[in-house]
């Protein structure tokens, strides 16, 4: 007979199997991931999701000469010797770093990767509606980067601030210092992977709850001549200053610049906190190369067996695909051997729709440790729009590729997506590492959103009374280009209210219309004193208790006042 001591602790035993159990269960099928914001920075001035898509669905190719400001970062004797042709980002030395609070000396001696890579995470917050002080002592920060360009363009003894402006464990550590953020946070450097690995890990961290949300970002900036040199040398750029992946004429990549960043929660946690909800990662898996062709050589079996391994983690078959977002780089080798691996383990199949492959690096160039990130924002946006893109700089396929009797086609115009919910997209990401990841999206389902049609004013924030007046005339620019609708009015001041962080200078705008609105927002952008205006406490409660809502208004985002910040030396 046993005694009470052993059966209590039996019966703790017990409890430990069924806990570790559960924890195992959580890293199978059926832990979904929700993305509940995004946000990007890209070539041609595209700063917004919305702009990146219009871009896309018009088959644009945002490939430029450097910009003026590149000239004192760029060798032009080294340049004539290799492609100086790419996508470029507007104004990537410039930074807001005021609203951050950190001083003109340390902003110069911060790499702009670091400085770009602030800008979209907060933005990407403001996107989701979700408040950068919500609960962060559990937020994760995992930042894909793999350019130290910056770094090398002091020309005497380094600044006091160099070493953590410029080290990649920084990018990641300055966002969760800056932000306040307590939960795990790295910066990852598996080259042109890096990003998706990052969303990876995330996925990771979230369903083994090491935090209850986490931010996935990637960024690239190509500032010294060095690195493209040294890339050209290996045979993989294209002497014409095209991209054209999975193209008979393609003739290698073209260098580009982005930054992308993803708010991700567990999707039964994003379900109950009313988020709005883009996306769903269903599974996510990375491998390795192992011995191939040559060490920076892609395995066509490893493609396979990874994209097999994340429809498992998915719960789903080769068929239920319908999108590809492909790493695709235009390189005569590395295409082939992906089309390939996908023919094998998705093309093959006989699904109930075509599965469509695309790769943005055709409109932006090859955004390196930012590609695999930009790739999935634009297939999260091909699935909520169903409809993907033209390929850009298509017109027959690689004679190394054989397509025949699979369900690939490559889209040359705007392409109409299954409305099915089952089907869903997988995008690829292969490192010159050789650490290759892949993650399999889904549509989340239709939004219980509830309708708001009164709204008694709205919060307006900034970190000083410039920024104040700053954000009163975006708002009062979006609501006067708005239709008049009492439904939209409400839905912006729930968003601006609820889901806008609030910084130190705040004041309630006190109106129940557009009309109202706008004629307030116009006088506290003067400066004028206005009724209806009056100032509150960062922490004041407002006279407005609404629950949280997946309506989302059309609010701008926070309209950044950037100065440029380059080393002492070249100012």
């Amino acid at each position: 007979m046993e005694s009470p001591e052993e059966s209590s602790a039996l019966r703790r035993a017990m409890q430990t199997i069924s806990a570790m159990r559960a924890e195992l269960d959580s890293y199978r099928v059926g832990s979904p991931i929700a993305v509940v914001g995004a946000s990007v920075r890209l070539p041609g001035g595209v700063h917004t999701v919305g702009d990146f898509m219009e871009a896309l669905y018009g088959g644009q190719e945002l490939i430029s000469d450097p910009p003026e400001d590149r000239k004192p970062f760029l060798d032009q004797e080294s340049l004539k010797s290799a492609p100086s042709r790419g996508g470029y980002l507007h104004g990537a030395l410039e930074f807001d770093a005021e609203f951050f609070g950190i001083a003109a000396r340390e902003a110069r001696s911060m790499d702009p990767q670091h400085r770009i890579l602030l800008e979209v995470i907060w933005e990407a917050f403001e996107d989701a509606g979700i408040q950068v002080t919500d609960r962060p002592h559990s937020t994760g920060v995992y930042v894909g980067i793999t350019s130290a360009d910056y770094r090398k363009s002091v020309n005497e003894r380094p600044p006091a601030h160099w070493t953590t402006g410029n080290g990649h464990c920084f990018a990641a550590g300055r966002i969760a210092y800056t932000l306040n953020f307590m939960g795990p946070t790295m910066a990852i450097d598996t080259a042109c992977s890096s990003s998706l690995v990052a969303v990876h890990s995330a996925c990771r961290a979230l369903i083994g709850r090491e935090c209850d949300r986490a931010v996935a970002a990637g960024v690239n900036l190509i500032l010294a001549t060095q690195s493209t040199v040294e890339i050209h040398k290996t045979g993989a750029l294209s002497p014409s200053g095209r991209c054209r992946p999975f193209d008979a004429r393609a003739n290698g990549f073209v260098r580009g610049e982005g930054c992308g960043a993803l708010v991700l929660k567990r999707y039964v946690d994003a379900v109950a906190d009313g988020d709005h909800i883009l996306a769903v990662l269903e599974g996510s898996a990375i491998n390795q190369d192992g011995q191939s062709a040559g060490f920076a050589a892609p395995n066509p079996a490893a493609q396979a067996s990874l994209i097999e391994l994340t429809l498992s983690r998915a719960g789903r078959k080769a068929a239920d695909v319908a999108l590809l977002e492909a790493h695709g780089t235009g390189t005569a080798l590395g295409d082939p051997i992906e089309l390939t691996a996908v023919a094998d383990s998705l093309g093959n199949s006989k699904g109930n729709w075509p599965l469509l492959v695309g790769s943005v690096k055709a409109n932006i160039g090859h955004p390196e440790a930012a590609g695999g990130i930009l790739g999935l924002i634009k297939a999260i946006e091909c699935l909520r729009r169903d409809r993907v893109p033209p390929q850009a700089n298509f017109t027959t396929l690689n004679p190394r590729v054989d397509l025949v009797g699979t369900r690939i086609a490559i889209p040359t115009s705007p392409t109409d997506l299954p409305s099915d919910a089952n089907a869903v997209a997988m995008v690829n990401a292969f490192g010159m590492s050789g650490t290759n990841a892949c993650v399999v999206v889904g549509r989340p389902p239709a939004p219980l959103e509830r309708i708001l049609t009164d709204a008694p004013g709205f919060v307006v924030s900034a970190p000083d009374d410039a920024g104040l007046a700053a954000v009163a005339a975006a708002y009062s620019a979006t609501l006067t280009a708005e239709p008049s609708n009492q439904e939209r009015f409400a839905s912006f001041a729930w968003t601006a209210t609820f889901g806008r962080t609030r910084l130190r200078h705040a004041r309630w705008v006190a109106a129940g219309t557009a009309r109202e609105a706008v004629s307030a927002l116009d006088a506290l952008a003067s400066g004028e004193p206005d009724t209806r205006v009056r100032t509150i406490g960062a922490d004041a409660e407002v006279p407005w208790t609404a629950p949280r809502s997946s309506l989302r208004g059309n609010v701008p985002t926070y309209p950044w006042r950037r100065k440029r910040y380059v080393p002492e030396w070249m100012s």
